[in-house]
């Protein structure tokens, strides 16, 4: 966690939207520990959980409950948004629809209270969140207190299976395949959704990466992002990152210091479904603008 700092009346969100399993948590923790920036984890589960860490810590757990005390009362929220606002198979659940539009305008608030509450807590200007759907990014579009910068990021669709699919036997066949074809429903969904709400998002308030860019060049990819937002931060010492305090994340955020060295990704034998289903993809992602120059 940075050093408090004056905090900002109008702190800068920066928003890591995309699938799961892409390196999200990784990049928070990197930016973390760049000068007057919070990484905060998965904000989105601070409703989900009512308002505690899904990890404990000493640390941890006072500064969420600080963060708590600074926030309206939630009240009936708590559980709720992930399910009718935020996951991106919401769209298609018709049935949610109307709950959705009735707890919208009161989300708004106390999202928009949150960030104001971390930020103000943890004496930064900038609070990353990496929760990731980009239905939730939709929504803090519309947040009126806070500046808002989206990081798109991708991964290769077979990193993003094979991490979906470790836990499975390799001779269990058919629960492989069942699974290899759901992950690429859900990447189909939340890219289309991802690419609809970068495109709306102001042009100098996006940035589109590849996490393979992120794994070649750390500290070129990290420059760019801090330019974007307007931070004239110095690169921190990858070898020794703080994890800081997110609320919560991959087992990553379990270790207090992590290191992140410059290195290619790791080949991923392909599955020739995935790279049949996600070719459409590489078309339309290398399109999109502004991205990362590495």
């Amino acid at each position: 966690m940075t050093e408090p700092a004056a905090s900002s009346a109008r702190p800068k969100v920066i928003y890591v939207m995309g699938a799961g399993h892409s390196g999200s948590t990784i990049l928070g923790v990197a930016l973390g520990n760049c000068a007057e920036t919070f990484y905060a984890g998965e904000v989105m589960e601070w409703l989900g959980n009512s308002g505690r860490p899904v990890i404990g810590g000493t640390e941890r757990t006072r500064f969420w409950h600080a963060v708590g005390e600074r926030v309206g009362e939630a009240g009936d929220l708590f559980g709720r948004p992930n399910r009718y606002l935020e996951r991106s198979s919401t769209i298609l659940r018709l049935d949610r629809w109307r709950t959705g539009r009735r707890m919208r305008p009161r989300y708004r608030r106390v999202t928009e209270d949150l960030f104001h509450a971390i930020a103000d807590e943890a004496g930064a200007a900038y609070v990353v969140d990496t929760s990731h759907f980009p239905l939730r990014a939709r929504e803090l579009q519309h947040l009126e207190g806070i500046d808002l910068y989206l990081l798109f990021v991708v991964r290769s669709p077979q990193g993003v299976v094979a991490s979906e699919t470790r836990h499975i036997r390799r001779h269990h066949v058919a629960e492989r395949r069942v699974q290899v074809v759901l992950t690429n429903a859900r990447l189909w969904l939340t890219y289309l959704l991802s690419v609809l709400v970068f495109l709306r998002h102001t042009r100098d308030r996006r940035l589109f990466l590849r996490h393979e860019d992120f794994l070649v060049a750390p500290r070129e990819v990290l420059r760019e992002i801090l330019d974007l937002v307007g931070s004239d931060a110095e690169i921190p010492d990858l070898q020794a990152l703080s994890t800081g305090v997110p609320l919560a994340g991959n087992p990553l955020i379990k270790s207090e210091v992590v290191a992140l060295e410059s290195r290619p990704a790791m080949f991923v034998r392909g599955s020739p479904v995935t790279t049949l289903l996600q070719a459409p993809w590489r078309l339309i992602f290398s399109r999109l603008q502004p991205a990362v120059r590495v």
